[in-house]
C-alpha cells in the first residue's frame, strides 16, 4: 500500500548526494547565467539613453551582445550538466531498485504484482529525471531571476513594482492552491500505470494459456479497464494542472497591460524616463517569465515526488538478506545432510500449512517426499531454501539451523529444481551456467548428456549458444526440466531438491532422468526429492509419508506398503501392487 503523505524535496538529497559537486557547479553556473539576465535590461537602458542623448551607442551595444553571447554559453553548458546530473538521477535509482527489487523476500513476491514492481523502476524512475531538469533547479533560478528584477524593479520605479506583484500574486495563490493536489494525483495516477503494466505482464506471460481457453477479449477487457483507471487518474491530475496555465497567462498579461498603461502616464507625467519604462518593462519579462517556469516547475515537482513515494516504499524493503548472521558455526561431521525437528509453518495470512514435520536425511542417500497434493511437500523445500523462515521448530542443513548461515552460504550447499522449472530467456548456455559461471565446456556438454539433451546441442548450428526463447518457449516442457536438473549437476552441490523432477517427462526420458540421478546419488550426493510417481522414488533410501501438513509415516518402500494405509493407496493407484 502507498502511504498517503508523500515525501517533500528534501527527500530527494539522499538520491542527489553522489551528483553534489556536478550540482554545485550547475549552481554557480546558474548565479551567473541569472546575473548576465538581470543585467540585460540596465544594458539596454544605457544603449537607449546613448540614442536619445546621441552618444556612443557601440560601446554600449558591445557589452550588451558580449554579455547576451556569453550568458547563452553559460546557459548551454549548465543545460548540458543538469541533463547529465538528471540521467544519473535515474540511473543510480534504477540501479538501487533492481538490487532491492531482486533482493525482496519471497514472501514479497507473493504479495506484489510484477508488473507494478517494473513500472517502478521504469516510469516512475523517469519522473525523476524532470525533478532535476524541470523541478528543483529551475525553481531555484527562476527565484534568484525574479528576486533580483523585483529588486532592480524596485530602484527603477516602486509604484509599477507594486502593480506588478498584485498581479502576480493573483496566480500564485491558484497556482498554491492546485499544486497542493496535483502531488496526490499524481502519485494515483503512478499507481493506475502501476496496475496497467501488472495487467499487460499477465496477459503476455500466459498469452498461450488465455488464447487456449478463449479468454483473449476478457483480457483486453482487463488491460483496457485498467488503462482507463490510469486515464481517468491522469485527467484529474490534468484538469488541475490546466489552471495552472491560465492563472499564469492572466497574471502575466495583466502585470504587462497595467505596467504600460501606468508606465506610460508616468513618463507622460515627467516621473519616469523612456529608457526607465523600458528598462522596467525589460525586468518584467524577467520577472514574470520566470514565474511561469516556476509554476511549470512546481507542476513538474510535485509530480516526480509522487513518483519518488513508490520508489521509496519499495526501496524501504528489507532485502531478503538483512539479518543474516556474518558465519556460520562448524558443522558436526556426523550430522545428517538435512533434518527438520517439529517444524511448523503458516503464511502471513496464518494459513497453516506443516505441522509438527520431523524427519533426517542421512549423507549420501536418497530420501523422497510423497503424499498427496497440498501435503507441504514443496514447501518444506521452500524453508529449507529459506524462500520462507519457519514458524516453529528448525531446518537444519549439514547440522547448523539454517538461519544461522548466511544465505549465500547456504544456497551454495544446495541445488533446487522447482516443480515448474523455468529457463531464463537467453541461451542453452545462459541457463547451464547460472550456478556455476566458470564451468568449462566440457562439463556443460557432459551434463547435457547425462539428462538426454544432447540433441538440443546438435539441432541448432550454434550449439551451446542456441537461444531458448523467452521463458524457454522453444523448448518443452520435459526439455525445460531436464535443462534445470542439468544446470544443478553442473554446480554439484552437496544436498539436491528435485521437486517433481520427472513431472513433463515420457517414459523414456524420465528413463534416462532416473539414470542421471543414479550418477548424481553415486557422486557422494544427498538427494531430495518429491514425486508424485512412486516408481521413480521406490528405490529411494527412505521414503518420508506427508499428509495434510504432517508426517504419516516414515520407511522404504517395502516397508510403507505394510505400514501406511495412504502410501498403500497411492501405490495401487499407480498399479505399484
Amino acid at each position: 500500500m502507498l502511504s498517503s503523505r508523500t515525501p517533500g524535496p528534501r527527500r530527494l538529497w539522499p538520491y542527489l548526494r553522489e551528483h553534489r559537486g556536478t550540482l554545485l557547479v550547475v549552481a554557480v553556473l546558474s548565479l551567473v547565467t541569472a546575473a548576465t539576465s538581470l543585467a540585460q535590461p540596465l544594458l539596454v537602458g544605457r544603449v537607449v539613453t546613448a540614442v536619445q542623448g546621441a552618444g556612443a551607442v557601440l560601446p554600449a551595444a558591445t557589452v550588451l551582445v558580449a554579455v547576451l553571447l556569453g550568458g547563452a554559453l553559460v546557459g548551454a553548458v549548465q543545460s548540458f550538466l543538469l541533463q547529465r546530473t538528471a540521467e544519473g538521477l535515474v540511473l543510480s535509482t534504477r540501479r538501487t531498485l533492481v538490487d532491492r527489487v531482486l533482493r525482496l523476500p519471497v514472501a514479497e513476491y507473493d504479495a506484489r504484482r510484477t508488473g507494478d514492481l517494473i513500472s517502478r523502476i521504469g516510469s516512475d524512475t523517469t519522473l525523476l529525471r524532470a525533478v532535476v531538469t524541470s523541478g528543483l533547479f529551475e525553481i531555484a533560478s527562476s527565484v534568484v531571476v525574479v528576486v533580483g528584477a523585483a529588486v532592480a524593479m524596485a530602484l527603477v520605479d516602486l509604484t509599477l513594482l507594486g502593480v506588478t506583484l498584485l498581479a502576480v500574486a493573483a496566480g500564485a495563490v491558484v497556482i498554491g492552491s492546485a499544486s497542493r493536489r496535483i502531488r496526490a494525483l499524481s502519485t494515483l495516477s503512478q499507481a493506475r500505470v502501476g496496475e496497467m503494466t501488472a495487467a499487460v505482464e499477465r496477459g503476455l506471460t500466459a498469452v498461450r494459456t488465455i488464447r487456449a481457453s478463449g479468454a483473449t477479449d476478457r483480457e483486453i477487457d482487463g488491460v483496457v479497464g485498467a488503462a482507463g483507471a490510469a486515464y481517468a487518474a491522469g485527467v484529474r491530475a490534468a484538469r488541475l494542472q490546466a489552471l495552472v496555465s491560465p492563472a499564469v497567462t492572466v497574471a502575466t498579461q495583466g502585470s504587462f497591460i497595467a505596467v504600460l498603461g501606468i508606465g506610460g502616464a508616468r513618463v507622460a507625467a515627467g516621473v519616469l524616463t523612456v529608457a526607465d519604462l523600458v528598462s522596467f518593462v525589460l525586468y518584467l519579462f524577467l520577472l514574470v517569465l520566470p514565474f511561469a517556469r516556476l509554476a511549470q516547475a512546481w507542476t513538474q515537482l510535485q509530480t516526480g515526488l509522487g513518483a519518488l513515494a513508490r520508489i521509496e516504499e519499495v526501496a524501504g524493503l528489507p532485502g531478503e538478506t538483512a539479518g543474516d548472521v556474518p558465519a556460520a558455526p562448524t558443522a558436526p561431521p556426523t550430522a545428517p545432510a538435512l533434518e527438520l525437528r517439529g517444524v511448523d509453518f503458516a503464511h502471513a495470512d496464518g494459513t497453516a500449512v506443516l505441522h509438527g514435520v520431523s524427519f533426517a536425511v542421512p549423507r549420501g542417500t536418497r530420501t523422497a517426499l510423497v503424499g498427496p497434493s497440498g501435503a507441504g511437500k514443496s514447501t518444506v523445500f521452500a524453508l529449507v531454501e529459506r524462500f520462507y523462515d519457519v514458524t516453529a521448530g528448525a531446518v537444519i542443513v549439514d547440522g547448523v539451523d539454517v538461519r544461522d548461515r548466511p544465505r549465500a552460504e547456504l544456497r551454495a550447499r544446495l541445488g533446487y529444481v522447482e516443480q515448474e522449472s523455468p529457463a531464463l530467456a537467453g541461451t542453452l548456455r545462459d541457463n547451464l551456467v547460472l550456478a556455476a559461471p566458470d564451468a568449462p565446456e566440457a562439463d556443460q556438454l557432459a551434463v547435457l548428456d547425462a539428462v538426454n539433451l544432447g540433441g538440443l546441442v546438435e539441432r541448432s548450428p550454434l550449439g551451446l549458444d542456441a537461444p531458448v526463447g523467452e521463458g524457454g518457449v522453444l523448448l518443452s516442457g520435459g526439455e525445460r526440466q531436464r535443462l534445470a536438473i542439468a544446470r544443478t549437476l553442473l554446480a554439484q552441490p552437496s544436498l539436491m531438491l528435485l521437486d517433481e523432477p520427472t513431472a513433463s517427462l515420457d517414459a523414456r526420458n524420465e528413463q534416462a532422468l532416473k539414470d542421471a540421478i543414479d550418477v548424481a546419488a553415486a557422486a557422494d550426493r544427498t538427494l531430495l526429492i518429491v514425486a508424485h510417481r512412486l516408481s521413480t522414488v521406490i528405490d529411494c533410501d527412505q521414503i518420508v509419508v506427508l499428509d495434510g501438513g504432517r508426517v504419516a509415516a516414515t520407511g522404504t518402500h517395502a516397508e510403507l506398503l505394510g505400514l501406511s494405509p495412504l502410501y498403500a493407496e497411492l501405490a495401487r493407484s499407480q498399479l505399484l501392487v
